[in-house]
């Protein structure tokens, strides 16, 4: 077999590898894809204390599909450990600094939002490894450490925004964040010093060039399908409190009606029932008077009274 051959076999190969990654990662649940907490870290994070949530941070680190594919872009530009640790510090920092910000000062904003800005940070990382900036806009790219350092800010946002959905309670809670950003840091650290020793390993191969062009062109489509995953996801929120705006302002119009658009008969049930307990007590209130008088009843003019009373309350 020819080494030609033999490329193109292995650069299938990683292909398929690839594309099955991340067709894993959009079949995961929508929950996820939206920067959601599983059900069993809100347990976690509403009632447990700082090892649940460094264990959390950790977890949330190597199951989230944002954090991983962006780690996944930054790996090509590891070269040993201390890189690692440089440039996941960077990271923790900015994620650190939002998360504890924004959830101490209640700020948020649409998660659907905020996750569309992560999946372009994911688009940007993998442009980068291409060497997009100087083939096509023929600029250098921005420092790498400083757009770790901003994409962690906005990744600690995108979270904040979630976590301040939750019960949090305020006892503890700048010790507990910081917990669980330091689970980010330990988590990332084991997982880029693992994936680096396989990655410097594959450097030593021919087709290791062939499989960095095409993780990262599939880096880039991942990253476009999330984009607008992500804004479809917002768009389509925003129609359903349209139309949940809408029904509970047509169904408040139906309650705050006119009596007249409410129900005729009942109206005039109520009518005949109010006429008939006016004229009772207008009868009891003549007769005696009738009796001190010894006046003749005018029945005439009873009967117009109640009639004109009656026509009132329509």
């Amino acid at each position: 077999m020819t080494s030609e051959g033999h490329d193109c076999r292995v650069s299938f190969s990683s292909l398929a590898g690839l594309m099955l990654v991340f067709a894993s990662v959009f079949c995961v649940s929508p929950g996820a894809l939206a920067h959601g907490v599983p059900e069993a870290s809100r347990d976690a994070l509403t009632g447990g204390g700082i090892l649940e949530y460094t264990w959390t941070g950790a977890e949330h680190m190597l199951t989230g599909y944002d954090h991983l594919l962006f780690l996944f872009g930054v790996l090509f530009f590891l070269q040993g450990f201390r890189d690692v640790v440089k440039f996941i510090t960077a990271f923790t920092l900015g994620h650190c600094i939002t998360l504890l910000g924004a959830t101490l000062a209640g700020i948020t904003a649409d998660a659907y939002l905020v996750d569309a800005v992560i999946a372009l940070s994911v688009i940007y990382k993998g442009f980068e490894n291409l060497k997009g900036f100087e083939r096509f806009l023929r600029i250098r790219a921005p420092n790498l450490l400083a757009m770790v350092f901003v994409f962690g800010l906005i990744h600690g946002f995108g979270l904040s925004t979630r976590l301040q959905e939750l019960p949090l309670g305020e006892e503890g809670l700048v010790s507990r964040i910081l917990a669980f950003n330091l689970g980010v840091e330990l988590g990332q650290v084991a997982a880029l010093t693992l994936m680096l020793g396989l990655f410097n390993i594959w450097r030593k191969s021919k087709t290791f060039e062939r499989f960095a062009n095409i993780s990262n062109g599939a880096l880039v489509l991942a990253g476009v399908g999330l984009f607008f995953y992500q804004v479809s996801g917002y768009l389509n929120e925003a129609d359903h409190v349209g139309v949940h705006d809408s029904s509970v302002e047509e169904h408040g119009h139906h309650i705050n009606a006119p009596e007249s658009e409410q129900g005729v008969g009942h109206e005039h049930g109520d009518e005949h029932e109010h006429g008939g307990a006016h004229s009772n007590v207008e009868e009891e209130v003549i007769e005696p008077a009738n009796e001190v008088d010894n006046e003749p009843v005018n029945d005439e003019a009873v009967h117009s009274h109640d009639h004109g009373h009656g026509h009132h309350s329509h």
